[in-house]
């Protein structure tokens, strides 16, 4: 065995217990989960490398907001082990980044055991993404990418109305709004979302899996805002060819979809649910 053989690392952070576990197939990849849900999944070497579904789908909007390689200014809300922070860099050289992370143990884990390059254009905040959020410059980002989840749930202040306002606040007029949500039939908290944005945005799209949006499996999906047109038929390319196919729902689809559903209020709003027994935990 190497000396220099990758080890796992398990550390107590502010929301749970955080471990890093190596991949004995990728030399410098890494597979983050906090309380066993998994939060990120790095390859160090190839920063490029989206292992996950849902950020696979993230990087396809990503890829698509402005042309290949434009330099972008974007505001993460949760920062894992930054693996798209680490994308963009990568694609889109220049790009400047904030990232905005509640749990302090856990960024000062993923600074000391997974650093980023120096020059990354990538900045660091330990802070609530709303709190942050709402103390932030109007007209700030280019894309808003929220990734936010208290165990396996999105947290209930991320998810009303007056949230939606405060991310369009700080995107520019044509900037554009990426959510990684998760839900199952019937959708209650997936529906109740699509009407929040709707509310604040002039147009949305998502992104999932056909299974999830038959309903044969909780998981995750992509929701996309924004005030300009997206573009959504390169958007069903890329998704449709990709390793992990998915279909991209909007127009009249979206529209039956949020059918009755209303719009979240911070007084009544509620954390996405919780997935069901082994949706998305590991050892």
């Amino acid at each position: 065995m190497s000396e220099t053989e990758p080890i796992p690392v398990t550390r107590a952070v502010d929301h749970g217990t955080a471990k890093l576990l190596p991949d004995v197939d990728r030399a410098r990849a890494w597979l983050l989960t906090v309380d066993g849900a998994p939060q990120s999944y790095v390859d160090l070497d190839e920063p490029t490398h989206l292992e996950f579904e849902y950020a696979r789908r993230l990087g396809h909007v990503l890829d698509t907001v402005a042309e290949p390689g434009r330099a972008l200014d974007v505001l993460h809300l949760g920062g894992g082990a930054l693996t798209l922070p680490r994308y963009l860099a990568a694609t889109r050289p220049g790009s400047r980044q904030d990232v905005v992370e509640a749990d302090r143990g856990l960024l000062a884990l993923v600074a000391e055991q997974l650093p980023v390059p120096d020059g990354s254009g990538i900045a660091l905040h330990a802070a609530d993404a709303r709190a942050w959020l709402e103390n932030a410059s109007a007209d700030l980002a280019d894309v808003l990418v929220a990734d936010v989840f208290g165990g396996s749930r999105v947290p209930a202040h991320l998810t009303s109305v007056d949230y939606a306002r405060e991310a369009g606040r700080v995107l520019r007029p044509d900037g554009v709004y990426l959510a990684n949500l998760a839900d199952g039939a019937p959708f209650a908290f997936l529906r109740s979302q699509l009407a929040t944005f709707a509310e604040v945005f002039e147009e949305l799209a998502l992104i999932a899996e056909p299974g999830v949006l038959r309903g044969r499996r909780f998981g995750n999906m992509v929701l996309v805002a924004a005030h300009r047109p997206l573009d959504t038929a390169a958007l069903a390319r890329r998704t449709a060819s990709d390793a992990f196919p998915a279909r991209v729902e909007h127009g009249p689809a979206l529209r039956d979809l949020i059918a009755g559903a209303r719009p979240v209020r911070d007084a009544d709003a509620v954390p996405s649910p919780e997935p069901p027994e082994g949706a998305f935990g590991v050892g």
